[in-house]
């Protein structure tokens, strides 16, 4: 069966397909005892591989004491000398970013630790930076930056959440006789004819090889954080100054760290989830007029905890938007400003960024559903073929089944945008129809849509630039290095990333190549049957079940996201307290009880995926039907209406 563009964009979940991962067991009664937590909170611990009692105290109670030594890094003693050397002789330093929020928080992370260094050592700091221009000069360290740098008198760069495949770059530092450290957290090159990473004075990345850092997954910001710790603890001469850094300056980081760690979607486990955590507890005081500014344009309120879910959704994609879709230094401007004015001006212009991204973004998606249903619908040689005038054609999406692709290779040749669509971009030039900025996410939301990996690129003067995600099992920049190909058959101009997402530019008449190449990789590693849907339900529980002392569990197994996934709970049974009413058209407001009586709650079945309105109609849900539910547990803070509510994702009729 062919699937239509509605149907490949939103496909919805296996109703019959549930699958269950956690059961009942004796370990769980056992741990939930030794604990005093719910049985069903036991499990969901020890489904996500917390199976014994000080693992959970660890997992369940994040604090400073958990975080690792800086010095187990690889390099880390070589760095802090080399910067304190920097400091003392007053030598200028270059901070070579990225426009990411990763790479620009990072940014404000070392450039603040570095001149309060400088202070505690009774001398003045020159540390300046550099945001590259997403489309102007790209991802990583451009040359013709390191020559200005050297003429206007730098002597050390330090690149943050970039640089460990930047071996041109390396070379052009030295040339120009400037020192180079290198910060990030992006897979190293695999060993080869070439070492695996830049020469420099020393590289920070804890997956280069050798490094014995514990977390392999920290994000860039995260690893310019352990170099500031190490620095600034270096210069604490005292207990006092010593208490300071670890009481008062690392906390004050760690609202950034959080940010950024959540941003790059890193698994939040081991020591990310520790950052995150305890960088989210400290969200809710931003001294920062930036920071403060900006959550309240997000409309984040600091008076109840702040969640994954509002730094994922409504902070960082704000502070994403400069690079997405203008300068990203006014991010930097805007953390680094003591000014109040300044910040909020700075903090409504990624506001209104964040506005036009998501126009672009929408007007994409639907080009998007046009291509892949033009693919499922085509006989295969109604491709054009490519000509002098549009060498694009060949470039176009491969027509056949949707329902039979692995992977989704997608791009805007073919697809101009209209005359002041906001998908044309000031400034850019060539054909493309998207922007370069937002590709990214348009890749995330195709993965997000039909649970396949995706690339998706734009195209700008002969070259074709894009960026993927990926599924669960399925290594991204593996499958780009398997296809790139050998010699004078490489494809890429460029590429990297990780297992999850990457980067990339190739010539724009060799997609055709790239997409061929993909679609035969994904075939043999991934199994297209495997890729549909399912519900899968962490456990499955009562609603009595769902009590105080069980949301006080859930609390505490938060922050959620990548590694460590919001639950998921299955309730058998269910009956439907009142009939199901239908809000804004097409969502439903519900409410179930127990059908053992007692515990009752609302629930909000959302259509984003199924037309749940139409499948209420359909099936004649009304008060008194015994349903099983599938559901997240949401927490309303409304001061009259609020309490625990269940976000429908699965509804079937009981038995």
């Amino acid at each position: 069966m062919v699937m239509s563009a509605g149907d490949a964009l939103r496909s919805q979940p296996v109703q019959d397909h549930w699958v269950v991962v956690g059961q009942r067991s004796a370990g769980s009664a056992q741990l939930a005892q030794t604990l005093g937590v719910p049985e069903p909170i036991a499990r969901l611990l020890i489904g996500r591989g917390v199976v014994t009692p000080h693992a959970a105290q660890t997992f369940l109670r994040p604090e400073l004491a958990q975080l690792h030594d800086p010095y187990k890094m690889l390099g880390m003693r070589e760095a802090v000398a080399r910067l304190q050397t920097a400091l003392e002789l007053q030598e200028p330093v270059l901070i070579y970013g990225d426009y990411d929020v990763d790479g620009t928080v990072a940014t404000v992370l070392l450039k603040t630790a570095l001149e309060r260094a400088a202070t505690w050592l009774g001398v003045k700091a020159d540390v300046r930076y550099h945001i590259p221009h997403r489309v102007r000069e790209g991802y990583g360290m451009q040359d013709a930056r390191i020559e200005a740098a050297a003429a206007e008198g730098v002597r050390l760069v330090v690149s943050v959440d970039t640089g460990i495949r930047a071996f041109a770059a390396a070379a052009e530092v030295r040339r120009l006789g400037l020192d180079l450290i290198v910060t990030d957290h992006h897979l190293p090159a695999a060993p080869g004819a070439e070492a695996s990473v830049p020469e420099a004075i020393a590289v920070l990345n804890p997956n280069q090889p050798g490094c014995p850092y514990p977390c392999k997954e920290l994000c860039g910001a995260a690893v310019a954080l352990k170099l500031a710790q190490a620095l600034l603890e270096h210069n604490a001469t005292n207990d006092t100054d010593r208490a300071r850094v670890r009481e008062k300056m690392l906390p004050s980081f760690l609202k950034l760290v959080a940010i950024a760690t959540i941003a790059d979607a890193v698994p939040l486990t081991e020591e990310n989830r520790t950052l995150a955590a305890l960088g989210l507890l400290e969200l809710r005081q931003p001294l920062q007029p930036g920071l403060r500014a900006l959550m309240e344009l997000a409309q984040i309120d600091t008076r109840r905890p702040i969640s994954a879910t509002d730094v994922a959704f409504r902070l960082a994609p704000r502070i994403n938007a400069a690079g997405r879709m203008d300068v990203a230094s006014d991010v930097v401007e805007m953390f680094l400003t003591r000014d109040a004015a300044t910040a909020r001006t700075l903090a409504e212009k990624l506001h209104r960024l964040n506005d036009e991204r998501r126009a672009a973004e929408a007007e994409a998606l639907r080009t998007i559903e046009a291509q892949i249903e033009a693919g499922s619908k085509a006989p295969k040689e109604a491709h054009p073929a490519p000509t002098e005038a549009h060498p694009e054609a060949a470039a176009k999406a491969p027509l056949l089944p949707v329902a039979t692709l692995p992977c989704f290779v997608l791009d805007d040749a073919s697809l101009p945008a209209a005359p002041g669509s906001p998908l044309s971009g000031k400034g850019q030039t060539g054909s493309g129809a998207w922007r370069r900025g937002i590709i990214g996410i348009l890749a995330s939301r195709v993965v997000e849509r039909t649970a396949r990996p995706a690339l998706v690129m734009t195209h700008e003067d002969g070259e074709a630039y894009g960026s993927g995600r990926s599924v669960a099992g399925f290594h991204l920049l593996d499958a780009l290095t398997a296809v790139n190909g050998q010699e004078e058959e490489r494809l890429f101009t460029r590429f990297g990333g990780h297992a999850h997402a990457v980067g990339f530019s190739l010539p724009s008449e060799r997609v055709g190549e790239l997409r061929e190449r993909m679609l035969r990789y994904a075939a043999q590693w991934l199994n297209v049957a495997d890729l549909e849907q399912k519900l899968l339900c962490d456990a499955e529980v009562r609603l009595q079940e769902l009590t105080a002392a069980f949301f006080c569990g859930l609390e505490q197994m938060a922050p959620f996201g990548h590694g460590n996934e919001e639950p998921v709970l299955l309730s058998r049974g269910v009956r439907l307290a009142a009939d199901p009413r239908v809000i804004n058209h097409r969502h439903l407001r519900l409410a179930f009880e127990d059908s053992h009586g007692g515990a009752r709650f609302a629930g909000v079945a959302w259509s984003r995926h199924v037309d749940w309105s139409v499948m209420a109609l359909n099936q004649g849900w009304r008060r008194g039907d015994l349903l099983d539910i599938v559901f997240r547990l949401r927490r309303n803070f409304h001061p009259v209406y609020g309490g625990w509510e269940l976000e429908i994702l699965g509804i079937r009729p009981s038995g």
